[in-house]
């Protein structure tokens, strides 16, 4: 119930004794007369004075507690609002913990956002600074530059400009005509949504690198998950694009893919004019060949072609640090090595208005009033249905190990918290319901040994995954960006859900260790040494000396990650150039 029309105090009427008509209206009124009127006020005010008295008591005693209300039953995104996903500038609450500080908004993020957008095409690009904590992680001036630099190209070469019409003309007569004004990066929507933002991320990234314009294929969903990043200029590829219909069919064995290109000897030939276009295979199964387009001989010979065509399920920015050509431009650009997603998601992800509403709505209603907000990411790759006995146990101890999570009394008698008492709001997110479940039973039965309060909470509960509905990834999404919003993490191994998480939140995780033989893991968990993700799946190749090599101990800012023993990821290192 909105109670501002119970606070406001109505503006006082003009004042009788100052109002010549009132005067004259008293006066001509006889003696007789005024005494029944201020009878009939004594009346009046005799009944309404009990009634406010009531009212006033009822509202007191009713107002919703902050302590509370972070106990309510905490019900699936779904059903909040679902007919209503909309919402107004005006009427998406503000986090009062975070924005009422007195310290100001950093709405461009230091400078790492341009300006100049409409607040209500995407209220996420310009509220979400009121939902977390400002980032210690400054945006370097050399990166804001060199953002601003690409926003200008994007919107010279974008979908519909002359430069964009001229490279479609080339591009349908399936040659590389000598050097175009602009190049082109299109990714494609592929695989399930945490791998899609973080190859669109890399996509981005090497588009920048390259001065290219990164064009997006729609998918089925992108529109409705994600706002326009680039200012005046869409990002979006236009749904007439000519080769829009084979992406599904794209393969290593296509005939303008790279790989098989450079199997079949078939793009440095001197009688064999470029193609148009080169489809680059990155996907986890990738071969040999493939995995040459991170080495600089390749680029070369990319960098000629007009149109470049992606497919990935990986986050492959930790190759590109390998790549001299690539190297200094990469410092520049991020001196804080482990800041590479961070910066580049909050750039590029803000959700999109009907998403922000899940997002908004579910954070003041159950997260906003806490103390502190712990993100808990569990997903199992194991068969069967959960959840299963040794997660549990490893997540409780994990989390108590750590001290993320109190302790709880299982024989101690329970009082009443005091006023003082700390307020822990745990946010889990899981396709099975039973891990908060059991999280919420611990501490509704036993009292915690600090005397601190424990909410818990989980917005939905999908049962598996389902990349293919838009619905599912719209929860997805809001989900991954409220685990950011926490102020300590937990997430999953192998899991890019989490790896989204930690990035946009600048969280380093603690990070669950994959169980064996479904036995808990002792140590259960570790703390991450980098906030930045995973590459699944990375070439070990020397290209001067075209043999395999460890490529995790190459640069002391490239190393193995702790999730994935042969996966790679960039982490602040000491050596510079």
């Amino acid at each position: 119930m909105d109670l501002s029309a119970f606070r406001r105090r109505p503006s006082p009427p003009p004042s009788m004794a100052t109002d010549p008509r009132s005067t004259a209206l008293l006066k001509a009124q006889p003696r007789g007369g005024r005494a029944v009127n201020v009878s009939r006020i004594l009346a009046t005010a005799l009944i309404i004075l009990p009634v406010l008295v009531l009212l006033s008591i009822f509202f007191r005693d009713n107002r919703p507690s902050d302590r509370a209300s972070l106990f309510a039953d905490a019900g699936v995104l779904e059903k909040k609002d679902a007919q209503n996903a909309e919402v107004s500038a005006s009427g998406s609450a503000q986090n009062t913990s975070l924005s009422d500080s007195g310290q100001p908004r950093d709405e461009l993020l230091g400078g790492l956002l341009a300006s100049g957008f409409d607040e209500g095409s995407c209220l996420s690009r310009y509220q979400s600074s009121s939902y977390r904590r400002p980032s210690p992680h400054k945006p370097s001036s050399y990166l804001i530059s060199r953002l601003r630099n690409y926003e200008s190209l994007h919107k010279r070469c974008g979908p519909h400009s002359e430069p964009y019409k001229k490279a479609l003309e080339d591009l349908k007569s399936d040659r590389a005509v000598g050097s175009t004004e602009c190049k082109y990066v299109v990714w494609i929507s592929f695989s399930g949504l945490g791998n899609r933002i973080l190859t669109l991320s890399s996509s981005f990234l090497y588009a920048l690198l390259t001065n290219r314009v990164l064009l997006i294929d729609q998918g089925k969903d992108m529109v409705d998950l994600f706002c326009e990043p680039f200012p005046e200029a869409s990002w979006l590829l236009p749904k007439d694009f000519p080769i829009a219909n084979q992406f599904n069919s794209f393969g290593q064995s296509s005939p303008n893919c790279h790989g098989n290109l450079l199997k079949n000897n078939m793009i440095y030939h001197p009688e064999k004019p470029l193609p148009a276009y080169l489809y680059l295979h990155l996907v986890h199964d990738y071969n040999d060949h493939d995995k040459l387009f991170f080495c600089d001989e390749d680029q070369r010979a990319i960098e000629k072609v007009p149109w470049l065509i992606i497919k990935s399920d990986n986050y492959f920015i930790p190759s590109l640090f390998l790549m001299p050509s690539f190297e200094r431009e990469l410092f520049n650009l991020f001196p804080e090595k482990e800041t590479i997603f961070h910066h580049l998601g909050r750039y590029l992800f803000h959700p999109s208005n009907h998403v922000w509403g899940l997002i908004a709505r579910y954070f003041n209603s159950y997260l906003a009033r806490a103390d502190e907000r712990v993100g808990i990411q569990v997903r199992t790759f194991d068969s069967g249905d959960g959840p299963f006995p040794y997660v549990m146990d490893q997540i409780i101890a994990c989390t108590q190990k750590e001290k993320l999570l109190p302790e709880v009394n299982v024989r101690g008698t329970v009082s009443a918290p005091s006023g003082s008492s700390k307020l822990k709001a745990v946010l889990v997110t899981s396709l099975n319901l039973g891990y908060a479940e059991n999280l919420k039973s611990m501490y509704w039965m036993h009292p915690t040994v600090t005397g601190e309060m424990v909410g818990i909470y989980q917005p939905s509960h999908e049962g598996h995954q389902q990349t293919e509905k838009p619905l599912h990834n719209r929860k997805a999404w809001a989900e991954m960006y409220l685990l950011s919003l926490s102020d300590v993490l937990v997430t999953s191994s192998w899991s890019t859900f989490g790896y989204v998480a930690q990035g946009l939140g600048g969280l380093k995780p603690w990070i669950l260790v994959k169980p064996e033989n479904r036995t808990t893991p002792n140590p259960p968990c570790g703390r991450a040494m980098s906030m930045e993700p995973c590459f699944h799946a990375p070439p070990f190749y020397d290209c001067k000396a075209k043999r395999g090599i460890d490529t995790g101990a190459v640069v002391p800012h490239v190393r193995h990650c702790e999730d994935i023993s042969w996966g790679l990821k960039v982490v602040e290192g000491h050596q510079e150039l």
